[in-house]
């Protein structure tokens, strides 16, 4: 019944408050979101003082796997025994976690530190993204989820400036603990203005398939994470991640209260947005990963044009996030979801035209389209899945499509890494290193014409078929669009007041 469950509860917020609890929601995704190219651009100064250089993958790795086994757990526990409540508890193990690195003395601790960061960090994001479907009807939801959207776009931005400037005027573990004072001030406007969750019957978490689901979700995030280094030995971890899911699925069709409510699979809109989410991922390591590879290597480029060129992929998101709203209400959920998938497409395709002798633009033109795509896309299939779904399921539902991004961007990733080292094997047998190489200024000044151009071509070549795989997965998202019912739409529904 509605009543025993927590979004009845919160959709009497009051109008005035509504806005502050938006804050509170975008500053905590901020934090979340921001904490990836914040520490990338201090990691040099981090492992300058701490050493371990041979460690610094898995700074990130761990990060990025305890995050995505925990953001499924954390909607289902969001949707068992209330928002509020896991809100908080994930919070505060991810500014536990932010204060922790910043005394990490070696980098073996500071990875340690980061797991836990990663274990709360892991329920901001969904949380998050379900309260405000729980505050905001469905109209003003669609609005809502846009500006909450746009976070991630300007934290790729904001990130990195403010990694520089921290590690330039400050020691590094300031890039840890700025995240303390905007999590505190998130976390108070949510005391003040989101009421506590009402008390309901008593649940169970499905303990089994929690299980499963971890190590199905760790063993294939570290076969992809990990493939070079790991060898065969990745083939083993993921059929320890098939064999895991399959017990997963068992196991939910015969317990009480799953992890993964069945009812979710017999929507055609949760599947659209969960497949969406994994196309989305995908999609964005073509050009988060490799674009910037091709404008310093292939074109000579700067670090500075590099990072310009790529942050026009981050101010497309959130325009395109914002935009998103009135386009859903104008058309159908549908129709914005493919013209987000068009763009999509739109960008991929102009990455094919790049050459060594074309310039900057291609690039930018191409990240700027991308970037709308994913805006349109991302916010489309949010809420379109929110406003599907009955609030005792909502966040389990929001947390299935964030985390099929999450699995689709670290597929995308060994998927085009792949392509691009097989390219260069194939084409650079005798070469070692042949990206770093054009890469490092020093080295290429030093390389004869004739070698450097023929390094070149080949590079480009290989990074063609990059882009080539990315435009094709970027077409899925188009299909993902055209499985959501024709005329679905934000329909009107009258908010309470308290």
């Amino acid at each position: 019944m509605a009543v025993n469950h927590p979004a009845a509860n919160v959709s009497a917020v009051k109008a005035s408050h509504r806005p502050l609890i938006l804050t509170a929601c975008m500053l905590s995704m901020f934090m979340a979101a921001v904490e990836v190219t914040i520490v990338a651009t201090a990691m040099p100064t981090i492992i300058g003082d701490l050493g371990g250089f041979s460690l610094l993958g898995w700074v990130f790795a761990v990060y990025l796997l305890t995050q995505a086994i925990t953001v499924p757990i954390y909607g289902r526990l969001a949707d068992l025994y209330g928002c509020r409540k896991i809100f908080f508890i994930g919070t505060t193990l991810f500014l536990l976690g932010s204060v922790l690195c910043g005394f990490a003395s070696s980098l073996s601790w500071m990875i340690a530190f980061r797991a836990l960061q990663g274990l709360g960090a892991g329920a901001i994001t969904p949380i998050a993204t379900t309260l405000i479907a729980n505050v905001y009807g469905p109209q003003e939801r669609a609005k809502a989820q846009g500006y909450l959207s746009s976070v991630w776009g300007v934290s790729a931005i904001v990130g990195p400036l403010m990694g520089a400037f921290i590690v330039s005027h400050f020691p590094w573990a300031v890039v840890f603990w700025v995240n303390v004072p905007i999590g505190l001030v998130a976390m108070a406007i949510l005391v003040k203005y989101l009421p506590p969750d009402i008390k309901r019957q008593q649940h169970k978490l499905d303990l089994a398939g929690t299980g499963y689901l971890t190590l199905s979700v760790a063993a294939l995030l570290l076969a992809l994470l990990q493939a070079e280094e790991l060898g065969y030995w990745a083939l083993a971890l993921t059929g320890l991640a098939i064999l895991s899911g399959l017990l997963l699925v068992r196991q939910e069709r015969k317990t009480p209260e799953p992890l993964f409510p069945l009812v979710l699979w017999e929507s055609k809109v949760v599947i659209a947005g969960n497949i969406g989410g994994l196309i989305i991922g995908a999609t964005m390591m073509g050009i988060s990963a490799f674009l910037p590879t091709y404008v310093q290597g292939v074109l000579g480029g700067t670090p500075l044009q590099a990072g310009t060129t790529l942050a026009l992929m981050s101010v497309g998101w959130p325009l395109a996030s914002m935009l998103s709203s009135r386009l859903m209400q104008a058309t159908s959920y549908r129709a914005t979801a493919v013209i987000g998938g068009l763009l999509l497409v739109g960008g991929s395709l102009a990455l094919l035209l790049l050459s060594p002798t074309s310039g900057l633009w291609f690039a930018r033109l191409a990240a700027f389209s991308i970037g709308a795509g994913m805006g349109l896309c991302n916010t489309t299939f949010i809420v379109s899945v929110q406003n599907s779904v009955e609030p005792a399921i909502r966040g389990i539902a929001t947390a299935s499509t964030l985390f099929t991004r999450m699995l689709g961007s670290a597929i995308g990733t060994a998927l085009l890494g792949a392509t691009l080292n097989l390219n260069l094997q194939a084409r650079l047998p005798q070469v070692n290193d042949p990206v770093q190489q054009l890469m490092d200024k020093a080295t290429r000044s030093t390389m004869e014409s004739g070698y450097l151009a023929a390094l070149t071509d080949s590079v480009a070549a290989s990074l063609h078929w990059v882009f080539v795989i990315s435009a094709v997965i970027s077409v899925l998202a188009i299909a993902a669009g055209l499985l959501i019912p024709s005329g679905d739409r934000p329909r009107t529904e009258p908010q309470r007041e308290s």
